[in-house]
């Protein structure tokens, strides 16, 4: 029987390291971003849909998307970004349950989803267990400026824009707290991982 494990977290907590890291170990992994992105790609549906909804200034001159123009154009509109969801989410979903019944029939005995949107899409509803990467507000705040040149309104913005991480520790079934150093992450998903070896999850 293949287990579903979500894995999710806010944005700059350090869940895409855990999750390299599970993947590194050998577990499959479906990657929710991954796959918005090979979604969007030029003359795809998705991309399609994006610019019947919100027009042609988020392309690029090659017909490519702008992130940088649609991330400026939702991210400070609720309506703007639910709209964003209701266009990609059905085609995301589609691809991920393909996937999963993939592994299923190959009886892989855990799969990690990966998934920005795992509660708020109610994708946790459908996983046997759910693991949380989770910092302290200020150390993410930090963490986002650093990585994507962000002042520190963009950076609250994209939090804001996110389920409250509280909220989300509190449905998980695991916390992985990254606060502190790479090895200490490290530590907790090497526990994680022994688990799966041994099959106690």
């Amino acid at each position: 029987m293949t287990k579903l494990i979500g894995l999710t977290g806010g944005i700059a907590t350090g869940k895409s390291t855990v999750s390299t890291l599970l993947r590194l170990s050998g577990y499959p992994v479906i990657d929710a971003d991954q796959l918005v992105r090979q979604l969007q790609t030029a003359h795809s549906k998705g991309l399609e849909r994006l610019t019947a909804v919100f027009g042609s200034g988020i392309l690029n001159a090659d017909q490519t998307l702008n992130r940088q123009a649609l991330g400026s154009l939702v991210f400070s509109d609720q309506t703007k970004l639910a709209k964003l969801n209701m266009v990609m989410q059905p085609l995301i979903r589609d691809e991920i349950w393909r996937q999963v019944k993939n592994y299923q029939k190959q009886q892989i005995p855990y799969v990690i989803l990966d998934a920005p949107l795992l509660f708020e899409e109610n994708y946790a509803d459908e996983c046997d267990l759910v693991v949380v990467v989770a910092t302290d507000h200020q150390i993410q705040v930090q963490r986002l400026m650093k990585r994507n040149g962000y002042s520190q309104a963009e950076a609250e913005q994209r939090i804001d824009s996110q389920m409250p991480l509280a909220e989300k520790k509190r449905l998980a079934d695991i916390v992985i707290d990254n606060n502190g150093s790479k090895e200490e992450l490290k530590r907790q998903v090497a526990g994680l991982i022994d688990q799966m070896h041994n099959n106690r999850l």
